[in-house]
């Protein structure tokens, strides 16, 4: 495994809980919903599409500090390439492995709807107010930012070694690199349009 280079706490390491915060997928749902509205009301109902297009709240806090005395360890924020792309980067800027249950990251039921509507993985999509937590308790964390209104969940750990592992019912597969954000699929040209 090849380090990514990025600042880190240090504070990371093997045994740590992963816990993701907020919404995976739903920034790009929001866009989506937002631009296809039309496209949409083929398969739902005018509020339905006008619900999923305001869903996203926001980004999370972005100050490690907050994170911190929320009990975390460490914190990468999704983006760009949905939360598969932050638990790539987080393992790699440490050179541990991790593993984790897809099926255990928060999703929002429009989100799923919107992204098998278009054949998209909700994993790999825009993911802006989301985040991977590393924490010693990832269980008190969790529950400390559902207290604050943010959903969260644990989702897996951090391993020694380098392996990223996703655990499924079907047994266990790996990781691959981070692929094209999946809102490409969809509107090929967002990405350049919204840096302009």
């Amino acid at each position: 495994m090849k380090k990514i280079e990025r600042e880190n706490t240090g504070l990371m390491e093997a045994g740590q809980d992963l816990v993701a915060a907020g919404y995976a997928g739903c920034e790009g749902a929001a866009v989506i919903a937002g631009a296809k509205r039309e496209e949409l009301l083929a398969r739902f109902s005018g509020s339905y599409a006008d619900q999923a297009a305001a869903a996203f709240c926001g980004p999370l806090p972005g100050d490690f500090r907050y994170w911190q005395l929320m009990g975390a360890s460490e914190y990468e924020p999704a983006g760009e390439g949905g939360i598969l792309t932050a638990l790539w980067n987080l393992s790699g800027a440490y050179g541990l492995g991790i593993e984790f249950n897809l099926r255990r990251i928060p999703l929002r039921q429009d989100t799923v709807e919107i992204c098998e509507f278009y054949g998209l993985n909700p994993y790999r999509l825009l993911s802006g107010g989301c985040a991977v937590l590393a924490a010693a308790n990832g269980g008190r964390l969790a529950e400390r930012l559902e207290a604050a209104g943010i959903p969260a969940a644990v989702i897996g750990r951090v391993k020694r070694g380098i392996a990223r592992e996703i655990l499924t019912d079907e047994g266990t597969g790996y990781l691959e690199r981070p692929q094209e954000d999946e809102l490409k699929k969809v509107l090929p040209s967002y990405f350049e349009e919204s840096r302009e």
